[in-house]
């Protein structure tokens, strides 16, 4: 019989894909005591509202879209309302989170979609989803993971960049991000993973300066001394408070 190669295989550090397994997971066990209430940002009730937001949030801070979101749900409270939407009355309610033109398109398209082919319902599946304007795979796996309880990876610019800093993968197309992360973790604990990635990225892990010195991770992170590695010069760069 062959031999089993599993643990030889060279992975982006140059340790074993058996010990690189049990990092990532030893890690994500420290995220997991640093972030327990990690979670999807964006305000919403309803899988509509979240795609609804989700769709606004690009290009776009959280906080900002949370602003916004308020008046609009009010407004269109279901997919036949965009999909009836007067174009210049939904530009001007969603100006304010950039792209507003493209981003209207995308959300009449998606309301006349959701009518036509899914009874005015948001489909619980990628497949379907990703047919839908104004839906990546991103996209497609915030809703899954976050309305429907299915497990997915998000792959964003703080996850990527994490993820490689982790020396998790050396892949920078998120698809293959995903996949590559994907396959270090049970698929019980992909959702919580990427809540609790961003979380650090926006809090701790930031992309000019990450707080080196004031990181749990540091012993396990082969990106350790990127930033700051003092603790009272790490620890003014955490910003542990809420985004959304």
């Amino acid at each position: 019989m062959p031999r089993d190669t599993t643990s030889e295989t060279v992975t982006p550090t140059g340790e074993s894909r058996l010990a690189l397994v049990r990092r990532a997971r030893k890690m994500y066990r420290e995220l997991s005591e640093l972030h327990p209430d990690a979670h999807a940002e964006l305000n919403f009730t309803t899988p509509l509202e979240l795609l609804v937001a989700t769709i606004l949030s690009a290009q776009c801070t959280d906080k900002r879209v949370n602003q916004t979101t308020p008046a609009l749900f009010a407004r269109y409270p279901d997919a036949e309302a965009y999909a009836s939407a007067r174009r210049e009355e939904l530009e001007e309610m969603i100006r304010p989170t950039g792209f507003f033109r493209a981003k209207t398109n995308n959300l009449i398209g998606l309301g006349q979609e959701l009518c036509e082919r899914h009874g005015g319902e948001v489909p619980g599946n990628l497949a379907d989803l990703v047919k839908l304007p104004g839906v990546g795979r991103k996209t497609a796996n915030v809703l899954l993971g976050n309305a429907f309880d299915v497990p997915g990876i998000t792959v964003d610019t703080h996850f990527g960049r994490l993820a490689r800093r982790f020396g998790w993968t050396n892949e920078t197309d998120p698809v293959r991000v995903e996949h590559a992360v994907g396959a270090l973790f049970p698929k019980r604990d992909w959702t919580m993973l990427s809540h609790r990635v961003v979380w650090h990225g926006r809090r701790v892990c930031h992309a000019r300066k990450p707080a080196c010195g004031a990181c749990v991770l540091a012993p396990l992170c082969p990106s350790f001394g990127e930033g700051p590695t003092d603790e009272a010069t790490a620890t003014k760069l955490l910003k542990m408070r809420s985004f959304a």
